[in-house]
């Protein structure tokens, strides 16, 4: 079956609980976007625009950790939650995205604004502009179109692989290697960076 997805934003270590991980998560329906990975993990979308923007430096979420949570990924072993007969509850962190913890910004449209995504955690960046392209084509009034993978829910997911609509293309140990890190996005790189090429492709047709 089909695997979906909730990007969540982890709260500082100081912040969470053991049953209180999540700061905020985004729904892609919300903007026009799949549940599955990979209907919605491309440049330049809606919803990934807006989820940029609350990682950025405008943002309130900046250099928190990011998770793509999918639903088949692991339990949270240390969760306490219990069923009525006291049964303990394999549960992971897209279970525990609640409505209440649920994000709604306004949409930005258009290109994105900002050029590099960062993890603070491993002092790496990852240029957009140099993801190719895994399709192009032209649309119906002649405009030229390129669908380019987004580098950060690859990045950041876990549970890939596990359900239809994931990433099966050639992962080359970059797939969720970035979860729970530590994200911003910004035009600007830190000195003491180093990149990280991320050039995964998926055929489409």
């Amino acid at each position: 079956m089909g695997q979906y997805y909730k990007p969540c934003i982890l709260k500082t270590e100081s912040q969470q609980t053991t049953n209180d991980k999540i700061a905020g998560w985004m729904e892609s329906h919300d903007y026009n976007e799949g549940l599955k990975l990979m209907e919605h993990s491309w440049l330049n979308n809606e919803f990934l625009n807006t989820f940029e923007e609350l990682i950025s430096p405008e943002g309130p979420f900046e250099k928190h950790s990011v998770v793509w949570a999918g639903d088949y990924a692991n339990p949270e072993n240390d969760l306490s939650f219990t069923d009525e007969t006291g049964k303990p509850l394999d549960l992971n962190l897209y279970d525990l995205c609640s409505d209440t913890k649920k994000l709604n910004p306004k949409r930005v449209k258009g290109n994105s604004k900002y050029r590099y995504i960062l993890n603070h955690t491993t002092k790496q960046f990852v240029d957009k502009t140099k993801v190719p392209a895994s399709a192009t084509g032209t649309s119906e009034d002649g405009t030229p179109w390129t669908l380019r993978i987004h580098p950060l829910p690859l990045l950041t997911c876990e549970g890939n692989g596990n359900g239809g609509g994931d990433y099966y293309g050639e992962e080359r140990g970059q797939v969720g290697v970035w979860a729970r890190h530590s994200i911003s996005v910004a035009n600007e790189i830190p000195n003491d960076y180093s990149e990280l090429i991320f050039d995964l492709t998926i055929k489409l047709f």
